[in-house]
């Protein structure tokens, strides 16, 4: 089973380098959502991180992958490869989603650095995320919902990590996790159709 580690913080981490991974990710998110889609709240899927370094650009990506996806009215896309959600932008983009969308439900997505034994797999939480906490910078907290992806392992000189990451171990995780949003949104939408 690809949850190697599951506490009372609800905090789900997936291997994803196992064929379940996304359906089990799937499953997961939409345990920890349904009651917001039932109850009619818009879904946004914030997706950070930067294109310039390939251990940032997992939200990018992601944001870019979900885009292609078929539109639903109360599920929206921030951050892609095309228009980045990132440090220098995040706040003025949380402050827009607040004004946009009242009372949205954020799912946070980002990249992370973890143990070295941890790289490739995803998490799962529920609280806010942290972005830039893995590479000492000072960023809003987001998110009701969190994913990450450890692209790398944390050490010394986390910024020059972030440079070399494997452009595979990236994609093969952002496969995993649109392929899981998106296992979750068919499923949710049969729920609400109901």
């Amino acid at each position: 089973m690809s949850i190697f580690f599951k506490n009372t913080s609800r905090v789900s981490y997936f291997n994803s380098g196992e064929k379940s991974s996304a359906y089990e990710l799937g499953c997961t998110l939409t345990d920890l959502i349904k009651e917001q889609v039932l109850s009619n709240r818009t879904i946004i899927f914030l997706c950070i991180g930067s294109d310039r370094a390939t251990g940032d650009c997992l939200g990018p990506i992601i944001g870019y992958k979900l885009s292609k996806y078929k539109k639903y009215h109360n599920y929206h896309v921030y951050g892609t490869l095309e228009e980045p959600v990132h440090a220098k932008n995040l706040k003025d983009t949380i402050d827009m989603i607040n004004q946009v969308h009242e009372d949205a439900f954020i799912i946070a997505i980002d990249a992370s650095l973890g143990k070295s034994n941890h790289v490739g797999y995803i998490t799962l939480g529920e609280g806010p995320l942290k972005p830039g906490a893995g590479v000492d910078k000072e960023l809003p907290e987001v998110g009701d919902i969190f994913i990450t992806g450890i692209v790398n392992f944390s050490g010394f000189l986390d910024h020059m990590l972030l440079q070399t990451t494997r452009l595979n171990v990236v994609m093969a995780m952002a496969d995993q996790i649109c392929l899981g949003i998106n296992y979750s949104i068919n499923h949710l939408r049969t729920l609400a159709l109901r």
